[in-house]
C-alpha cells in the first residue's frame, strides 16, 4: 500500500465525518429557530379557555376568574335582581346591546345564556379601570334610584347587573361579555362558545 492510497482513504473519512458533524450542526441550529415560531406555553395559556366550578356561588354573589389576563366576573343573580334589570331600559345608553362587544348567542336585557348567571369582563369601557360590584339597592352614596350594579370609582361610570351602562356616563359601551358555555349545571368554560352556537 502506498501513501497515496492512505491519503485518499483519510480524505474520504475526514470529508464524511465533517459532513456528518456539519449536518448535525445545521439541524441543531434549525430546530430552535423553527421552534421559536411557535407560541410559548405562557402565550398559549393566556388564550386558553378557563373552566370553573360555579356550584359555590350563592345567589347575589359573584366570583372573579382570570382569562387572557382580564378579570371575568361570574355573577349569580337572584330573581329580584333580574326583575330590577328589566325596569331600567329608559335609563341606559344601549339597553338592547346593539353596540356592545358580546357573542351573538347572548341576547335580551339580561345579556346571559342562563338568566341566573351574568358573565362579564370586569373592565370599564371608559379607560380600563375595574368597577366595583355594588349589589345593594339605594345605598346613600349612589342614590335612591340605584338598583344594584357595578360602579367605576375612577370616573363614576355606572352599569346595571347585566353590565349595561347608564346614559350620560363617561363609559361609551356596555361591559364586554366573553365567549362562554355551561358544560353542565356546575361547570362554566370561559373562552369557548356553546356547541350549538
Amino acid at each position: 500500500m502506498n501513501n497515496g492510497d492512505v491519503s485518499q482513504g483519510r480524505r474520504r473519512f475526514l470529508i464524511g465525518a465533517t459532513s456528518v458533524v456539519g449536518g448535525i450542526g445545521v439541524v441543531g441550529a434549525a430546530v430552535p429557530f423553527v421552534a421559536s415560531w411557535n407560541p410559548s406555553a405562557k402565550a398559549e395559556a393566556a388564550g386558553a379557555p378557563v373552566t370553573v366550578n360555579i356550584s359555590k356561588i350563592e345567589p347575589g354573589q359573584q366570583m372573579t376568574v382570570e382569562w387572557r389576563g382580564k378579570p371575568v366576573w361570574v355573577l349569580r343573580r337572584t330573581p329580584e335582581m333580574n326583575e330590577n334589570i328589566t325596569t331600567l331600559d329608559d335609563r341606559l345608553r344601549d339597553p338592547e346591546s346593539q353596540t356592545a362587544s358580546q357573542p351573538s348567542y347572548v341576547q335580551g336585557p339580561l345579556r346571559s345564556v342562563r338568566e341566573e348567571y351574568a358573565v362579564l369582563v370586569g373592565i370599564c369601557t371608559h379607560l380600563g379601570c375595574s368597577p366595583q360590584f355594588r349589589p345593594e339597592v339605594a345605598p346613600a352614596d349612589l342614590g335612591p334610584n340605584w338598583l344594584g350594579g357595578f360602579y367605576c370609582a375612577c370616573h363614576g361610570s355606572r352599569y346595571d347587573l347585566a353590565g349595561r351602562v347608564y346614559s350620560n356616563q363617561p363609559a361609551p359601551d356596555n361591559l364586554e361579555i366573553p365567549p362562554h358555555r355551561f358544560d353542565d349545571d356546575v361547570t362554566l368554560t370561559i373562552g369557548l362558545d356553546p356547541e350549538a352556537a
